[in-house]
């Protein structure tokens, strides 16, 4: 158990940094970097493709999975934007403060920042590495419970960002339920996402609903009025 909880910790640091530290700089590069870095210290360990979810016998059965589990979130987003209008509270729910600081980068956000530097790195870091090496010496919920927690608190530190950018005192009541309110939200993602990769044997199911999770609810946020 001491080597998954010291990959944890390591996580939880590079949040820190990369997020109130680096910023956006070679945020899609450096991200694939680390990847290749997580994936060899798996392999040094002794986890094989198949404990990270990269069999290849295993993608179709991850293709199926991830493209069920996009349609349905694709789905869920236009029902939302057709209503945004109509039902008092969906349009906030649907606003995205990244649709304005993208701007005409929004292609670029959907299509490649999103995709590689987030959902690639962070699907290979909690339900590849991390997950794969817990389910090693834990059991498959405890396991499942861990990684997702993890991934819960991995998102402070960029929801600490989005309140500085909103002029919101990280310390107030709003700033503290909004920071209780990400862990919570991602925690619960990161259980959902750890059953696409156990329920498809793939690490490509989870990624491909990351993706369109992230992405198409950024194109939501810039279509809803």
């Amino acid at each position: 158990m001491r080597a998954p909880l010291l990959l944890s910790g390591a996580l939880l640091a590079w949040s820190g940094v990369a997020n109130l530290v680096i910023g956006e700089r070679a945020y899609v590069a450096r991200n694939l970097v680390l990847v290749v870095v997580l994936l060899a210290v798996a392999w040094r360990a002794g986890l094989g493709r198949d404990d990270v979810g990269l069999a290849v016998g295993r993608m179709p059965s991850g293709l199926r999975w991830g493209a069920g589990a996009a349609a349905v979130v694709a789905t869920a987003l236009l029902a939302a934007v057709a209503l945004a209008e109509v039902v008092p509270g969906i349009a906030t729910l649907l606003a995205d403060e990244r649709t304005d600081a993208v701007g005409d980068g929004l292609v670029y956000a959907t299509l490649v920042r999103i995709p590689l530097g987030t959902a690639v790195f962070e699907e290979v870091a909690f339900r590849g590495v991390l997950l794969g090496w817990l389910l090693r010496v834990a059991t498959t919920r405890r396991a499942v419970m861990i990684s997702s927690a993890v991934f819960g608190l991995w998102h402070i530190p960029p929801a600490t960002v989005t309140l500085m950018i909103n002029d919101v005192a990280v310390r107030s009541a709003e700033g503290i339920a909004a920071l209780i309110g990400a862990v919570v939200v991602t925690t619960v993602a990161g259980g959902m996402f750890s059953w696409l990769r156990l329920r498809s044997g793939s690490l490509l199911a989870p990624t491909l609903a990351h993706w369109a999770t992230n992405s198409l609810g950024l194109l939501a946020s810039a279509a809803a009025p």
